[in-house]
């Protein structure tokens, strides 16, 4: 039986802008940082509070996600945010641009969208 959802995989091509985007603006630790020479690309393993990881995989040469239109398989990331107003104030003043927050019609939580340094969405969801 599963009982919670333990990582969830990213590819990157830059491991400075990926790291200053999830480490540095969303606050995920690092666990462990391994580069694989046989692929040469790096394997970083990013932590929430809770336990629940992303992990890093940087291939300088990877090919561009498909996000419009969409198509099938994962759609984005989200993670919960405390004060999500907040959140956004900081990240513009960072450079990263957000969709306008909208509400959840089924919960009332606000969230809005942002992208990586790679295009993957990422959504910022404050619940209620």
């Amino acid at each position: 039986m599963i009982n919670r959802l333990h990582h969830v995989a990213i590819i990157g091509c830059d491991k400075a802008s990926s790291l200053r985007f999830y480490r540095d603006l969303l606050g995920l630790r690092v666990v462990a940082e391994h580069y694989q020479e046989n692929r040469n690309s790096w394997k970083i393993d990013l932590a929430l509070e809770s336990g629940m990881q992303i992990e890093l995989f940087i291939f300088h040469d990877a090919p561009c996600r498909l996000s419009y239109p969409e198509a099938r398989g994962l759609r984005h990331i989200a993670f919960c945010v405390d004060d999500l107003d907040k959140m956004l104030v900081t990240l513009a003043e960072e450079g990263v641009q957000a969709e306008p927050v909208r509400t959840d019609p089924y919960t009332q939580a606000k969230f809005t969208f942002v992208q990586d340094p790679d295009g993957l969405p990422v959504e910022l969801y404050q619940s209620v």
